[in-house]
């Protein structure tokens, strides 16, 4: 097993379509319609490595939902990877592991989600809040090759 992916997203045909691909590749994927079911999963001690957030939704947005996370000690350092269609707000001095435009290249989702499964944990047993910002911005811009 990979690694434990929350998928906040609420269109449930790409939820249910990105928790099977995700499941092949390898990892527990845990589907979450809206921020408060993720918050609730999560705060009920449900696992997760990595969370992947859209920022509209009913509900919870993405916006609310990872300012409640970054909230709560337990949970803030779970590293936070955003898709959004549109251009996302500013984040302020909370900047989650990576922003990908939507359409999101499923094989550039997957190479980011093994990095940050696989990322090194301190003395806390916590990851580090965003370590791969630059690497990610390099493969997302347009005409880059991840290397996948």
């Amino acid at each position: 097993m990979r690694g434990a992916i929350l998928v906040v997203e609420d269109h449930q045909n790409i939820r249910e379509g990105m928790i099977q691909a995700l499941a092949y590749a390898g990892f527990l994927a845990i589907p979450a319609a809206n921020g408060q079911e993720a918050l609730d999963y999560l705060q009920s001690g449900g696992p997760a490595s990595v969370i992947v957030l859209v920022l509209k939704m009913p509900v919870m947005n993405g916006w609310t939902s990872r300012q409640q996370q970054q909230n709560d000690p337990r949970l803030a350092d779970i590293p936070t990877v955003v898709m959004s269609g549109v251009d996302s707000r500013p984040f302020g001095s909370d900047i989650p592991a990576a922003i990908l435009q939507k359409p999101v290249d499923f094989k550039t989702l997957l190479v980011l989600l093994e990095v940050l499964c696989d990322s090194p944990v301190d003395v806390n047993g916590r990851r580090p809040a965003a370590p791969f910002v630059s690497p990610l911005r390099a493969c997302s811009q347009k005409g880059s090759d991840p290397g996948v």
